[in-house]
């Protein structure tokens, strides 16, 4: 199951070496629900621990996470697996468009010379 969610990073642990071949880096995110904002914690394995190094706690960011589940022990166990982590309202890695200084265009009465003239035949138009 994939889910995404946005937030801000609370809390970033650094990367734990469980055995010889498994790494996991566990990450808190804080996300606005109404009133009482949640804290949830989030983990990357292997090679994904790397996401987060470029990430600092403050930073507003969306998270593509996995559910898994599983029992151990006669206990069940929950984890929300991150396999992608972007900066908030980001398309990836692309940094948003700077907004323009100019507030107006410069010439606010542009000229509709080479407009198509009013009642032309629309007949040869694809929709």
């Amino acid at each position: 199951m994939a889910f995404e969610v946005e937030g801000k990073l609370h809390r970033i642990f650094p990367t734990e070496q469980k055995s010889t071949s498994f790494s996991a880096r566990e990450f808190v995110l804080e996300v606005p629900d109404g009133n009482y904002p949640q804290l949830v914690k989030f983990q990357a394995v292997q090679e994904r621990c790397a996401l987060l190094d470029t990430f600092a706690e403050g930073d507003r960011v969306k998270v593509s996470f996995d559910l898994r589940g599983r029992e151990w022990n006669g206990k069940y166990l929950t984890n929300l697996n991150a396999w992608r982590i972007e900066r908030a309202g980001e398309g990836g890695s692309e940094r948003p468009a700077a907004p323009s200084e100019e507030k107006f265009p410069s010439d606010p009465f542009p000229n509709y010379n080479d407009a198509p003239p009013a009642g032309g035949n629309f007949e040869d138009l694809p929709f």
